[in-house]
């Protein structure tokens, strides 16, 4: 084999964690490759988080023109042009693409565009999406490959070819009537955005409530409908990890029960200098805790010692009103036998709230019985997110509940209700 077909690291996926781990190689003197099929910079910025995001903002604005009268403005008819849409949101893509391919310049890592499959250990056959054939090596590997949407088996539903996310954001005309299969988080978002264009939507959810990981308090706020036929079908049921037919019993990669790649807290895999970054690697399905597994990885490279266990993970979901939560929920505290104080507060106490008419909503907080720190927070309502990080970081910081409590938080934000909130803390 050549030398010019060997590297200190290969990334197999060009994901958030790994581009980060291959940019950053590059950059200390490495040679470094990345293989990706498809979406340079892995789905976040090309399908999946990002382009969402984009088109859920188009919907808040047909939103917010439908509804102008509530503020004192007078519209004519409106209607939405999902043909403008789309090219929004892929003017969008375009733009992050171009931010990555400086991004591949700069560092010197080498982007290898085709599919990959592992022929033996630590060895990658790519088969170029341009022509031809490349075979790979690296001193050491790490695999960032992803997930896909489950198609459930259900009786002609793949016969249906239902939508999935990716082509629900490719849509160029508004269906009549969207059936949304799965309450989750995609599912929520992508319903209200639609339900904002101007489609008919039903929200299809097997399991007891709608956003199954939070309490019922925090469920019952996003309640949807039932129907029977419909124009289009999106399936948002849950993911499928990428590992199948690749060749990982080749590389000497094991996977779990449920098709994952195993590894421990350091996210090392069964094979020796092989490491698995994010959602193939069974991580929680964000982003941000891909980046958070480069990080990981990097610094143990360096001598260091991290791990994955006890992150505090934070995580949004985008529908309007939003919906945040880090640390435990009541359910979790439950099943893990913690007793706590529970605070609540309603938004239309936060007096930022009133001057939007965003009132809908509350905020939750978990408090240790026996003590004073924030076990949990989720809050229902107008920039839950931006308060999220508020707790989050007195989470990080170890702070008691009761700095937030007597904090002097600036008026009129969303974030000064976390000074009621935790007034509401019972007491001991």
């Amino acid at each position: 084999m050549s030398q010019s077909d060997r590297y200190e690291m290969l990334v197999l996926g060009s994901g958030a964690g790994g581009k980060l781990l291959a940019w950053q190689t590059a950059k200390s003197g490495r040679r470094t490759a990345v293989v990706e099929r498809k979406l340079i910079g892995g789905s976040c910025p090309n399908t999946n988080c990002l382009p969402s995001k984009n088109e859920i903002w188009s919907a808040k604005v047909a939103d917010l023109v439908h509804h102008a009268h509530r503020f004192g403005m007078v519209t004519g008819p409106v209607a939405t042009d999902m043909k403008k849409v789309l090219a929004r949101k892929r003017d969008m893509v375009d733009g992050l693409i171009a931010l990555h391919l400086d991004q591949y310049k700069a560092s010197g890592a080498e982007l290898i565009m085709g599919t990959g499959r592992f022929t033996a250990p630590k060895t990658i056959e790519v088969s170029l999406n341009d022509g031809g054939t490349r075979v790979l090596t690296g001193d050491r590997v790490a695999i960032n490959i992803g997930t896909r949407a489950t198609i459930p088996d259900v009786p002609g539903l793949a016969a249906a070819k239902p939508l999935t996310n990716v082509e629900a954001l490719e849509l160029d005309r508004l269906p009549d009537h969207l059936v949304v299969i799965g309450g989750g988080y995609v599912g929520l978002e992508l319903a209200q955005a639609y339900r904002r264009f101007g489609s008919h939507v039903t929200i299809i959810e097997t399991g007891p409530q709608l956003a199954s990981r939070e309490d019922p308090d925090v469920a019952a706020a996003p309640l949807g409908e039932q129907t029977i036929e419909a124009s289009d079908i999106l399936v948002a049921a849950g993911r499928t990890p990428n590992t199948a037919g690749i060749g990982l019993e080749l590389a000497g990669v094991a996977l779990d029960a449920h098709g994952y790649i195993a590894v421990n807290d350091r996210l090392e895999t069964s094979a020796p200098d092989v490491w698995a970054i994010g959602e193939c690697a069974g991580s929680p399905q964000f982003t941000h805790v891909s980046e958070n597994d480069f990080r990981i990885i990097w610094d143990n490279l360096a001598g260091g010692d991290r791990t994955t266990r006890n992150r505090l993970v934070p995580y949004c979901m985008f529908t309007d009103p939003p919906l945040a939560r880090v640390g435990l929920s009541g359910a979790d505290a439950q099943r893990q036998g913690i007793v706590v104080r529970v605070a609540k507060l309603p938004i239309l106490a936060v007096l930022r709230s009133r001057t939007t008419s965003e009132t809908r909503g509350f905020m939750k907080a978990l408090v240790e019985a026996d003590g004073d720190r924030i076990l949990g927070f989720t809050m229902f309502g107008a920039d839950a997110g931006e308060v999220m990080a508020v707790v989050q970081t007195a989470m990080l910081a170890g702070m008691p509940y009761t700095g937030l409590r007597d904090a002097i938080l600036a008026h009129p934000t969303m974030a000064e209700g976390l000074g009621g909130l935790f007034a509401n803390v019972p007491a001991r």
